[in-house]
């Protein structure tokens, strides 16, 4: 039985060693490249960034999206309790490329990003949409290249994953887990096969023409959905668009949380619908990983098997930080007690509703009439 157990963790080992090597060679990382200059045939771009009580975070979001090429930045203030508006309007006297839109409590059932960003969509003026979150920091030409790779994937809906800043011990301990999924599961050749489970996109910087997000109903299709990016990625599969990927690279970076409690709540949040509502897939997923990652080094001694996995592990984090770009081999010590620190992730995603800058959901939409979760204010603030 032991013997067994070893060789099926092995064996993951193996098969997630593959899935990294196809997109070591073929995941598409953005590239620096001349900007297109007025007239040259790319459409009116506008960037459009939902924002609550993001002062903090978004000035320097906004000198980032001022060095784009883009015809307009819309900021939506959804109802901050900091300076978030003041902050956009200082940006707007100094670039008229810059308007801020006051943004509407979200109607019952929807959720506060998906409000937000239904009503961008309805004051965006270009061809083009980039839902662009305020923790993203966007290089000179970023834009440009996501929409070179947008154009050379032919996608009708494109997103990156940033290179993910992690500062604290806590953050390094679970934000990779995003990298290390998406590069080990989702061969990028699959996004051009109508292959239902490579539905994947990313709603830190989230890419449409203007026809095609109008053609999929926009956010207010998915309006329920606290994971609206794969809710949307979903919706262009079935609609037979091809879905488009990229890594961020130089080009495209975020620090989304700002230590473990805070990547612990932002996790917890999205992880029961990414399970499709179900505890026994979360508990088995919990399971697996302690497995898969913690167990090996216990039974080190055991066999060459466990050893073999222990090391393969490893290997996995120092190649997934390389593609990314993020480095940090050293982190890779770290892999074999990350799903403990995960656990309580998983505590918060069985729970019924998520809890998020200040508002209440439920965690999966068929969690909603069992829930009761309604759109109201979370005791203790912003999260």
């Amino acid at each position: 039985m032991v013997t067994a157990l070893a060789r099926a963790v092995l064996a993951f080992h193996a098969v997630k060693l593959a899935g990294l090597a196809a997109n070591l060679a073929m995941f598409p990382v953005l590239r620096p490249r001349a900007a297109a200059p007025p007239g040259a045939g790319r459409p009116a771009i506008s960037v459009l960034v939902p924002a609550r009580d993001e002062a903090r975070r978004l000035a320097a979001a906004l000198a980032g999206l001022l060095a784009q090429g883009v015809t307009e930045i819309v900021v939506l203030d959804d109802q901050s309790s900091d300076g978030t508006a003041a902050v956009v309007r200082h940006a707007a006297e100094a670039d008229p490329r810059v308007r801020l839109v006051r943004g509407t409590p979200p109607p019952s059932g929807r959720t506060g990003k998906n409000w937000a960003c239904r009503q961008l969509a309805a004051a965006a003026r270009g061809d083009v949409l980039v839902f662009c979150d305020a923790d993203v920091i966007l290089a000179p030409g970023a834009v440009d290249a996501c929409w070179a790779q947008m154009c050379a994937q032919r996608s009708g809906v494109f997103s990156v994953f940033p290179r993910q800043r992690t500062v604290t011990l806590g953050e390094r301990l679970l934000v990779p887990l995003i990298d290390d999924v998406l590069l080990a599961f989702l061969p990028h050749c699959l996004l051009r096969l109508p292959v239902p489970s490579a539905a994947t996109a990313n709603g830190q910087l989230l890419m449409f023409r203007r026809g095609t997000y109008d053609r999929l109903g926009g956010h207010a299709a998915v309006a329920g959905d606290i994971t609206e990016d794969l809710a949307l990625a979903r919706r262009a599969r079935r609609a037979g668009l091809r879905l488009g990927l990229a890594l961020g690279g130089d080009l495209v970076g975020a620090r989304m949380y700002t230590g473990y409690a805070d990547s612990v709540r932002g996790f917890g949040k999205n992880l029961r619908a990414a399970h499709g509502g179900h505890d026994a897939a979360l508990a088995a997923t919990a399971a697996w990983h302690l497995l898969a990652y913690t167990l090996p080094w216990l039974a080190w001694r055991r066999g060459r098997a466990w050893r073999a996995a222990a090391v393969l592990g490893l290997a996995q984090r120092v190649l997934v930080n390389a593609k990314t770009g993020r480095g940090a081999p050293g982190e890779a010590a770290l892999v074999p007690v990350t799903p403990l620190a995960a656990l309580p992730v998983y505590a918060l995603a069985f729970r019924r509703s998520a809890r998020w800058k200040g508002r209440s959901y439920p965690a999966h939409p068929a969690d909603r009439s069992r829930s009761g979760a309604v759109h109201g204010p979370v005791p203790g603030g912003r999260r």
